[in-house]
């Protein structure tokens, strides 16, 4: 095939003009042997020299006519015609090859032929460019990694200010993962000092010497989000209970933000964005009791609000203050608050009243719950962290959890299910320990502990792909991650024993329950009996009243018989005394 590319260009652009003419080869230089340099050689005489010259050709061989057959010595029966069959008598052709067909040698042969065509048609097809050819050494280094999990530092991210503030919330940059925006406030509010900078920064994960952007709110951000939709917009809670958004392509202030009066009246501790054919809707939690919706477009007042009241009667004194949020996109009428007081609140957005939002509670903890997410791929079921101790629930149990880690000396404060295996999650201490688990390996202790800081780790968040962490801390030093290959990547029937785990646990945890429940109800139908009985038993007998009465006369009588008996005394030692 010709290849031709056309060149278009002006003719006053090319430069001088150039002019060919036919002539003759005219000789320019011409270098004569020099005869002293022959003693440096040896004549080679004779020489070889190897040349192809002939036709190059391929034998074939045909049998098909009978005289072929005979000329070249092939067996008539198997390899050619036989004598006595004329090739032209269709009829006798057609008996022959019926009885060739049958011969098992036959057969055979033709298996032999199709078996090679096959491989010879599949070397002909195009190249699969997504063909693994290397599979058993992947899973070879993937069992390695099993064995020896491991984790490493990348990049050590610090808040450039003088004074140092916790990094409270990390969220990843939804295309490509390559910046992580951290949002920086002081935990101990009421002893912040004065010129605490209110300042959350944008980290380009390949340069911790400067943040890539200034994010500047009117009061310090405690959460901070990008939008999964787009990766320009990023919204934050502050302290004083506004919510505020910003378009990283117009600079470090906030677009828009909500108005004091119809806002939160304690901080934000987490927002979430929500699926929506906009991508413009969110929803908040904080610690005054409320959740509220909001679209960006319009931040003036919330589109709908929630009172996590649980007498369902929406009053906000008596409501539970949220410290996390959970919300799944393929569940988009369902979300779960984690409250102050240790109870997890699952709600259903969609139901016609206020008091219907509140479905049921779960209980187990003993604090504030910092860290609610569902299972990535069984969403049924969900991890909490509070406490000293993380838990993985089911939503069909309500009164225990399903698994439980170990109470530990320290403080969990975050964590997070992995975005890519089932059995993984993190936790982070109070102590500055990273804990990463896999519950089908072992659920008595973590997989990989690493002692990531000295200070305590408040907030953690995992990329994507699995592989790459952050983990913030409490003098704002956000620390991003590397794990092992055997940590991120799925294992073979992984999901299968998972579910098969959850679903055994669910199964046991269901059977305690209706036996809990049963004692339950014999110890109070037990309670009920003797009471009916003891109230029997004193109609005949004195009241209580009577009793009490009784117990104090002989106590008096008691006493009064004492004081004679000492006065007594007191008057025979007057007497030997006179006497004397």
């Amino acid at each position: 095939m010709e290849i031709v590319y056309v060149y278009t260009k002006k003719r006053s652009e090319f430069g001088r003009q150039c002019n060919f003419s036919d002539r003759p080869a005219e000789l320019h230089v011409d270098i004569l042997p020099d005869t002293s340099l022959a003693a440096n050689f040896t004549v080679r005489d004779p020489c070889n020299v190897t040349v192809q010259c002939a036709e190059e050709m391929s034998e074939h061989e045909v049998n098909t006519e009978r005289f072929e057959s005979e000329s070249r010595g092939v067996n008539h029966v198997e390899g050619g015609w036989p004598k006595d069959l004329n090739p032209e008598d269709m009829e006798a052709t057609i008996r022959y090859r019926k009885k060739v067909e049958k011969d098992e040698h036959y057969q055979n042969t033709i298996m032999q032929i199709a078996g090679l065509m096959e491989h010879c048609c599949k070397q002909n097809n195009a190249t699969d460019i997504y063909q693994e050819f290397f599979e058993d050494e992947d899973e070879e280094v993937m069992e390695e990694s099993e064995e020896q999990p491991s984790a490493k530092t990348i990049n050590v991210f610090r808040d450039p200010n003088e004074v140092k503030r916790t990094a409270t919330s990390l969220s990843w940059h939804p295309d490509g993962n390559h910046k992580l925006a951290v949002a920086y406030s002081s935990v101990e509010f009421q002893r912040a000092p004065n010129d605490t900078s209110f300042d959350s920064y944008i980290w380009d994960i390949e340069n911790p010497n400067k943040p890539e952007m200034t994010l500047k709110p009117v009061s310090p951000l405690v959460c901070l989000e990008y939008n999964p939709k787009d990766s320009h917009i990023l919204v934050g809670g502050s302290y004083n209970g506004q919510i505020a958004y910003w378009d990283t392509r117009k600079g470090s202030q906030p677009v828009e933000m909500s108005t004091i009066e119809h806002s939160h009246r304690d901080p934000v501790y987490k927002v979430i964005w929500l699926q929506s054919k906009t991508g413009t809707d969110i929803f908040s939690a904080s610690t005054d009791g409320q959740v509220l919706w909001w679209d960006i477009r319009k931040m003036s007042e919330p589109t709908e609000r929630l009172v996590l009241d649980p007498s369902k009667k929406g009053n906000l004194d008596s409501a539970l203050g949220a410290v996390s949020l959970e919300f799944e996109t393929t569940m988009p009428t369902k979300f779960m608050v984690g409250t102050e007081q240790g109870l997890v609140v699952s709600c259903n957005r969609k139901a016609k009243t206020p008091a219907e939002k509140i479905v049921c509670t779960y209980s187990g903890h003993h604090g504030p719950i910092y860290a609610l997410q569902r299972n990535p791929l069984f969403p049924k079921n969900f991890l909490t962290v509070a406490d000293w101790t993380a838990r993985i629930w089911s939503e069909d149990i309500k009164e225990s959890s399903i698994m439980w880690t170990k109470y530990h000396m320290a403080h969990l404060l975050d964590g997070c299910w992995s975005p890519v295996r089932p059995s993984v999650f993190f936790t982070v201490k109070m102590d500055g320990t990273l804990d990463v688990w896999d519950i089908l390996f072992k659920q008595n202790d973590p997989t990989l502990s690493l002692k990531v800081c000295d200070e305590a780790l408040y907030s953690i968040r995992v990329q994507d792909n699995g592989r790459f962490l952050g983990c913030g801390s409490q003098l704002g030093t956000t620390t991003l991650m590397e794990i092992s290959a055997g940590l991120c990547t799925l294992q073979k029937n992984e999901k299968a024993l998972v579910s098969e785990m959850f679903e055994r646990e669910t199964k046991r945890e269901k059977i305690l329950e209706a036996r809990h429940r049963e004692m339950r109800l014999k110890e109070r139908s037990r309670s009920e009996q003797s009471r009916e009985d003891e109230g029997k038993e004193a109609d005949g007998e004195e009241s209580a009243a009577e009793l009490v009465a009784r117990a104090e006369r002989e106590f008096f009588d008691i006493m009064e018989a004492e004081k004679k008996k000492e006065e007594k005394e007191r008057d025979t030692v007057k007497d030997v005394l006179l006497l004397e």
